[in-house]
């Protein structure tokens, strides 16, 4: 298992343990997912604030959406299908090779927020999504910011 699959798996086992079931199952599984990611790449799509991450993507963004879903899927306890792929990356590897400053970091966080907030995940579900997000955030910025400072 790579450190990506056992990472995935300790955070959604913790979460399991204290709740009884998977963040998958509590959100309401697959078509929660599937809401969620439409919501987070409708907002990216529309806010005026996200253009910078929303230049770092395709003018398609079909087949994020159905990666998303997946990974998402399998990150939150569900189905482990994006994780099973024979070509499947860890995210650090996914993203390498893109300039990761603040900015786009804090901008793909608030998009995330706002698709969480319009689906209505709340409670003790919404903070652990919201702090494991964070983390992960923070952890892909590769590039400092070109004003010298994260907000």
């Amino acid at each position: 298992m790579n450190t990506a699959n056992q990472s995935q798996k300790s955070q959604t086992e913790t979460s399991q343990t204290q709740t009884g079931a998977t963040p998958y199952q509590l959100i309401g599984g697959a078509a929660a997912v599937q809401r969620l990611v439409n919501a987070f790449y409708d907002e990216m799509e529309t806010s005026p604030e996200a253009t910078t991450l929303r230049a770092m993507h395709a003018v398609d963004l079909m087949p994020m959406r159905h990666t998303l879903f997946e990974f998402l899927s399998g990150w939150l306890g569900g189905p482990r299908t994006y994780f099973e792929r024979g070509n499947a990356r860890c995210l650090m590897s996914a993203h390498a090779d893109l300039a990761i400053e603040p900015d786009a970091a804090d901008q793909w966080l608030r998009c995330m927020r706002r698709a969480l907030r319009q689906i209505d995940i709340s409670g003790e579900t919404l903070a652990f999504m919201d702090n494991a997000f964070t983390r992960v955030c923070n952890a892909m910025i590769n590039r400092p910011s070109r004003l010298g400072h994260h907000n």
